[in-house]
């Protein structure tokens, strides 16, 4: 079993943060809080956070501006037209940088397993095969941020949290869901605390499913928030057979030390009124 110390760290002196979202928006400030010199690469680099530097580029495309060196990167971009896509976009990336980073984190998707049928439990040691065109340019960029920049990969499940509340909305709609479908989520404050300690950590896996404690049917989920909202559950439009993947997070908790959002229920309780 890997074990991680957890009192030792890395320092973080200038980090670049590629493709600047709401991930960036929300990791930014505790990197230069902690004495960090963040760059944020983007297409736009306007309003962002006080004490970012911006940089505008387009990774699809060469990077014609001049990057600064970094110890640490992280790369929050989606995957792109086509199965090359990533590869084009990293390989762009790799040759703007005036070196390749101590530490990189490559923050990919549990997607990469779409088109899988359900079946066991997977882990980091699963090897995906995936079998649609999205799974497979998520794959492909995973390599090739392995090959290009040794990064570490992080696959996130469905994201949620303020202004994530896609769940939400569908129960106040009453739209139909399918209630047999396996699902498995991270709450946007545990996923951002993730990113900050494989940043930090020494010797980091090489890659970690960012899931929660509690993987769970979708209509479990859309039940509990009807309740808490005092409304009937929405209809079910699935046929009756087991779809989606259930997957492992025991090593994220072992990386972590626990969860700040353990459950979809304690998660979705801090976003309900």
């Amino acid at each position: 079993m890997d074990t991680f110390p957890a009192h030792e760290t890395r320092p973080i002196r200038r980090t670049l943060l590629v493709g600047f979202g709401k991930l960036g928006a929300r990791l930014a400030p505790s990197l230069i809080a902690a004495g960090s010199e963040v760059f944020a690469l983007r297409r736009s680099a306007s309003a962002l956070p006080a004490g970012v530097i911006g940089i505008e580029a387009d990774v699809a495309s060469p990077v014609l501006v001049a990057l600064p060196s970094v110890d640490s990167l992280v790369i929050t971009l989606p995957p792109g037209e086509g199965f090359d896509a990533y590869r084009r976009a990293l390989g762009h990336l790799a040759r703007a940088l005036p070196a390749i980073p101590e530490r990189t984190v490559f923050v990919s998707s549990t997607g990469v397993f779409a088109g899988e049928g359900p079946g066991h439990v997977l882990t980091e040691r699963t090897v995906p095969h995936p079998q649609t065109e999205r799974a497979q340019a998520i794959r492909d960029g995973e390599l090739a941020a392995q090959e290009l920049l040794s990064a570490v990969v992080l696959r996130p499940a469905g994201i949620y949290g303020p202004g994530r509340d896609f769940l939400i909305r569908r129960v106040r709609e009453h739209a139909e869901v399918d209630y047999r479908r396996w699902t498995n989520r991270i709450h946007e404050s545990d996923l951002v605390r993730t990113i900050d300690t494989l940043l930090r950590m020494p010797s980091p896996p090489a890659l970690l499913h960012a899931v929660d404690e509690e993987p769970v049917r979708l209509g479990e989920v859309v039940s509990y928030i009807a309740s808490s909202l005092g409304m009937e559950a929405p209809p079910d439009a699935g046929a009756g057979a087991d779809s989606g993947h259930v997957l492992d997070g025991s090593l994220l908790r072992r990386v972590l030390g626990g969860l700040e959002f353990p459950s979809f229920r304690a998660g979705y309780d801090a976003m309900l009124p």
